[in-house]
């Protein structure tokens, strides 16, 4: 069983960048592959990102690509999404979410499902302002 907690969120202007932290503890992370979730207010929970256990594989949501970038630290536990180029759109509470298996699904529906993903974290806050 893994816990999981974000950080890193926080109140930034259109066009600026941030990097949410998402660390693990109660057991080896490499052997999750995890996700990135959003939701915003009134909206449902919305995929953004997922990485492999070894780091090597990633897959974005449409919304995400070429500007948010994941990426993992096996010595600190953790996983990252930087986010670049942010747009209030992106405005949303950020939840990583991980499940026990490390290579990403072939199907990108189970890639993307929030059901496929067993630990969650508590959420951080990013704000865009305009």
């Amino acid at each position: 069983q893994v816990q999981l907690v974000e950080s890193g969120g926080a109140l930034v202007q259109a066009g600026d960048s941030l990097r949410l932290s998402c660390t693990a503890t109660g057991s080896t992370f490499s052997n999750y592959r995890t996700a990135w979730f959003r939701q915003a207010p009134g909206k449902e929970r919305e995929f953004v990102a997922i990485i492999s256990g070894s780091g090597r594989a990633t897959f974005y949501a449409e919304s995400a690509k070429g500007r948010f970038t994941a990426s993992r630290n096996d010595a600190t536990n953790s996983v990252y999404l930087r986010m670049n180029s942010l747009k209030p759109e992106d405005t949303a509470i950020y939840y990583c979410a991980a499940v026990l298996g490390p290579v990403l699904p072939a199907s990108s529906r189970n890639r993307s499902d929030p059901n496929k993903y067993l630990y969650w974290g508590q959420g951080t806050q990013v704000t865009v302002s305009a």
